[in-house]
């Protein structure tokens, strides 16, 4: 892991990308004062030094058919993780697997059909450890970008552009 600070501009540049993924080198570049150039070598090092880890869409769950979101929280009751790796790799409606301290070795984030759907889910996930399942009934704030150390709640985006 490289030891990287990035500066003010740097996050002003990191919150104008969160707000819109797709916007190209010149208005990214309006957007923080600086020459398409410059942005593109920020970007550049940003990528390298693992700050930017990737490029993608987010994608609405429930507009491609999947209504039921849940968080699964799995008890493994030994340190052989490999069943586990397959069940994340064959399992696609587990949509993130996070190691958690306390009670529960793993939360998972899982999108469904239905509740039969999410019933059969759990169930694959249950033949590893005791699982115990919460459904979501709204998400009041639904993902949120990074902020600088420090910054006002009201700096930056708080949600997807567009929503």
């Amino acid at each position: 892991m490289t030891d990287f600070s990035p500066d003010a501009t740097d996050w002003r540049l990191l919150a104008a990308l969160q707000a819109n993924g797709r916007a190209g080198y010149a208005e990214l570049a309006r957007a923080v004062s600086m020459s398409a150039s410059a942005v593109t070598e920020r970007l550049r090092r940003l990528e390298d030094a693992g700050v930017i880890a990737g490029y993608t869409a987010v994608v609405d769950p429930e507009r491609v058919g999947l209504a039921v979101l849940a968080f699964v929280r799995l008890r493994y009751p030994h340190g052989n993780y490999r069943p586990f790796h397959e069940l994340l790799d064959s399992t696609q409606e587990i949509l993130e697997a996070h190691h958690v301290t306390g009670d529960d070795c793993f939360v998972l984030k899982v999108a469904a059909r239905s509740m039969r759907h999410l019933e059969e889910i759990t169930g694959r996930i249950s033949g590893l450890g005791a699982v115990t399942t919460s459904v979501v009934y709204s998400s009041p704030l639904p993902r949120r970008s990074v902020r600088a150390p420090g910054a006002p709640s009201g700096a930056g985006p708080s949600s997807p552009a567009g929503s």
